[in-house]
């Protein structure tokens, strides 16, 4: 169900719970949060039942600071009645950011993890923090950059645990190898996010292709992903494209990518999460991300 919780810094936009979820049971959860610029989710997962349970959607308004970002995400815990809990079996915050760097696995050394980082992107040392996230299901490092005052605040929220730092392009990632409906060909994976395109190619559950896009017209889309396909030697006649994220179903940019691209679908909910029938108002190809974060440990 949704709710209209507002403040001049947020809004509720959508919230789900599973007729399983239950306050007493946090030590057996796992809280999996997800901040970006303009939004901040998070889902709740039974791991012992691999069931998601709970989820809720927030657009953050009027947001120009990273402070005042911080301060909307302050005041959605404080008011919320289990999220500043810290009895949870485990917490995961999944950053989203343009400050990434993919490193094969042999190559990384992880006390060089910012001069990676630092080839494609500027890094204030004063306000960002570098993590890096060594993938289980390919052999590559994730190198990003996050907020420092938003780690900071976490750690000092959930005193007793252990955050785990990850990028939202790691849970992507994860979740996309994990999911069920490869072929033997090259398959293009596309998430559609607010003002942001990300595209991922895999064979045989092996990760061959993955970056963002800023995208701001139903032209940049087709462009990004046509040059994909070029790139990754794919033919939009043949090859499959699967699409997740916060897209309608008569999107424009859907339309004209039925265009030009032959076998393009809406992504479905994973099957590596169980979904109660609270989750049917959800439409199957949203929060993939968000679904996808406990798949990193």
């Amino acid at each position: 169900m949704s709710t209209a919780t507002t403040s001049k810094n947020y809004k509720l936009v959508k919230r789900i719970k599973a007729g399983g979820f239950s306050q007493e049971k946090l030590p057996s959860y796992s809280l999996c949060l997800q901040i970006g610029t303009r939004d901040f989710q998070f889902s709740v997962v039974n791991k012992q039942t691999s069931s998601c349970l709970y989820v809720e959607d927030y657009r953050l308004e009027n947001i120009r600071t990273i402070n005042t970002r911080l301060e909307a995400i302050q005041e959605i815990v404080k008011k919320h009645p289990f999220l500043g809990s810290d009895l949870w079996d485990n917490i995961k915050i999944s950053f989203k950011s343009h400050k990434f760097s993919l490193v094969p696995a042999p190559y990384f050394l992880p006390e060089a993890a910012s001069d990676y980082l630092a080839l494609n992107s500027e890094i204030k040392t004063k306000i960002e923090e570098v993590y890096y996230y060594k993938h289980i299901a390919s052999s590559a490092v994730n190198i990003f950059a996050c907020d420092r005052k938003v780690i900071s605040w976490a750690k000092s929220r959930y005193q007793q645990k252990s955050i785990q730092v990850v990028h939202q392009g790691s849970a992507l990632i994860e979740g996309i190898l994990k999911y069920d409906d490869h072929s033997h060909e090259k398959t293009m994976f596309c998430f559609v996010d607010r003002g942001i395109l990300h595209i991922a190619v895999s064979q045989k559950q092996q990760l061959h292709y993955y970056n963002q896009f800023a995208v701001r017209k139903s032209d940049d889309y087709l462009k990004y992903i046509m040059l994909v396909f070029k790139e990754m030697k794919m033919s939009p006649k043949s090859n499959n494209l699967i699409i997740w994220g916060a897209i309608k179903n008569d999107a424009p940019h859907l339309e004209l990518l039925k265009k030009y691209i032959r076998n393009i679908s809406l992504g479905t909910k994973p099957n590596f999460l169980k979904f109660g029938p609270a989750f049917d108002e959800v439409q199957d190809h949203r929060y993939f991300d968000i679904y996808s974060i406990f798949l990193c440990e």
